[in-house]
């Protein structure tokens, strides 16, 4: 998949794996755009297990909306073929609520997650598990 790229985040794909970087806080408008270029980005997998290594640069506090907005959109992903979510918090002093909302969001969808503070690490993480998955 080609990455599409938006000023407040990006999207590309990397074998099994889909692969976002957001910035900031997203607006109504930024996280309808997101949810539509995501669902786009989900119908390649076609059913097949794969897994979101998403970073989240600055202070990324979820308005309700927006939160009720992820839950949907991972439900979505859930449906198609997401087994596994690594989320990086990178330079936020809002980090903790950004972790419990994230565990919120994917605790409601029956995703396996797990939040870092580096991308390697993460990457690694979700390397292995979906590798798991597969011979397991």
């Amino acid at each position: 998949m080609e990455t599409i790229v938006k000023d407040n985040y990006s999207i590309r794909s990397q074998t099994n794996i889909l692969q976002v970087e957001a910035y900031g806080p997203f607006n109504d408008h930024v996280t309808e755009k997101y949810i539509d270029d995501m669902y786009g980005a989900c119908a390649q997998f076609a059913g097949q297990p794969w897994g979101l290594l998403i970073s989240f640069y600055g202070n990324s506090v979820f308005s309700p909306e927006a939160e009720a907005a992820l839950i949907k959109v991972n439900k979505y992903r859930v449906q198609h073929g997401l087994i596994a979510n690594a989320s990086v918090l990178i330079d936020s002093s809002t980090a903790d609520i950004q972790q419990l909302q994230l565990r919120r969001i994917y605790q409601a969808c029956n995703i396996t997650f797990y939040v870092f503070s580096d991308i390697s690490s993460a990457k690694s993480w979700l390397e292995q598990f979906l590798s798991q998955s597969q011979t397991g």
